[in-house]
């Protein structure tokens, strides 16, 4: 679950992490009057659960309570990748000296979390990572120990910070690790944590994703929840009972098992596209899933092309092939569908396809191959 930055920095503010004063707002005049009540110049903004809002334009100064409203007006219902702006943080400027990056996340390879910290915060935290790797410094977490105290002072050393920041960085780190665990958090990061020209640290931006299976343990973050279903394609999917999570890309994935979908999503990539979403029908899906997963992914204005890779075990190749076609006959469709089908009932499922616009492919590779072709203007 994907929380907003004004309810990421509600939760480390119960663990003592020091947070620039400010309320999120839904009109522009609230926003107008939120500045005037902070009495400063203000940062405005939107609250979506993706990143790149500042490059979006999602993220601005504004002096007055005029420009508060002005601003403001502009953020909300704008469309950052895909999602509406609906909410604004409105919170007092601060005046920075240094940024800094502090996160902590689950290393799979490593079966372990992993705390990270670099002195090349803000917003080119993704780029430092892709092509200077070296500026962020790693530990990793033995479980049945938890985080050590030399640990923190140890990552904040080899990331660069200022002797100075040390300390104030080291409990920052110390109360994001707290939150972390406490939440049953998939992330938790400060970018960028803010020195102060005073010489305060504050984190002026917050990220914290919880692990939904956990949410049962916390009953208190209900409504952020609720509040999380921002995405209307992932909030009208989960409404449905599938297994989505938008990504980014404009090649629609839509397969049977999790770890054959994570695969479909590898191997697009390596053909060199680039998925829009993780899509899960599970096993034994029958034709009408099967048409609301198509449907669900078509409505992601992005989608330029689908990809259907299914094994038949549990799950039969013509009851897909008939949810496909039930999809077809449902929607106007246009863009490219191919589908792979193999397993039970995979000659039956093929057969029902014949003579239709669906492209078949006989392998994985070969459908990923195709799809990414079609999608990029070029021939399958």
């Amino acid at each position: 679950m994907k929380i907003h930055e004004y309810q990421a920095k509600q939760i480390l503010a119960r663990y003592g992490v020091p947070i620039p004063r400010g309320e999120a707002v839904t009109d522009a005049d609230a926003a107008a009057e939120v500045a005037r009540q902070l009495g400063s110049p203000v940062v405005v903004k939107a609250q979506v659960p993706v990143g790149g809002r500042g490059k979006a334009g999602g993220v601005k100064l504004a002096r007055t309570p005029d420009e508060a409203r002005a601003v403001a007006g502009q953020i909300l219902g704008m469309s950052i990748k895909g999602i509406v702006v609906r909410k604004v943080l409105v919170e007092e400027a601060a005046q920075i000296a240094a940024e800094y990056y502090l996160g902590i996340t689950v290393d799979r390879a490593a079966r372990r979390n992993v705390v990270m910290v670099s002195a090349a915060g803000g917003m080119e935290i993704e780029e430092v990572a892709a092509t200077t790797p070296e500026k962020i410094a790693r530990v990793w977490i033995d479980p049945g120990i938890g985080l050590a105290d030399f640990q923190i002072r140890q990552v904040c050393y080899a990331a660069g910070l200022e002797r100075e920041a040390v300390a104030s960085a080291t409990r920052f780190l110390r109360a994001l690790y707290d939150a972390y665990v406490a939440n049953d958090a998939g992330l938790a990061e400060i970018n960028p944590l803010v020195l102060t020209t005073s010489g305060s640290l504050i984190a002026t931006d917050a990220k914290i994703d919880i692990d939904d299976n956990a949410l049962y343990r916390h009953p208190e973050l209900a409504a952020y929840k609720e509040e999380s279903e921002d995405d209307p394609v992932e909030a009208e999917a989960h409404r449905r009972g599938l297994q989505f999570v938008r990504l980014e890309g404009d090649v629609g994935i839509i397969g049977n098992g999790a770890g054959l979908v994570m695969s479909t999503l590898d191997e697009v990539k390596r053909a060199g596209g680039a998925p829009a979403n993780f899509l899960d029908i599970g096993g034994g899906a029958k034709a009408d899933l099967v048409a609301n997963a198509l449907e669900v992914v078509l409505s992601n204005e992005r989608v330029k092309g689908v990809l259907f890779n299914i094994f038949g075990g549990i799950t039969r190749c013509d009851e897909v092939a008939k949810g496909i076609l039930e999809a077809a006959r449902r929607l106007s469709i246009r863009v490219p569908i191919v589908v792979r089908l193999t397993g039970t009932n995979e000659q039956e499922g093929r057969a029902l396809l014949q003579g239709t616009k669906l492209i078949p492919a006989e392998t994985m590779e070969q459908a990923a191959a195709r799809i990414v072709a079609l999608v990029r203007g070029g021939a399958a």
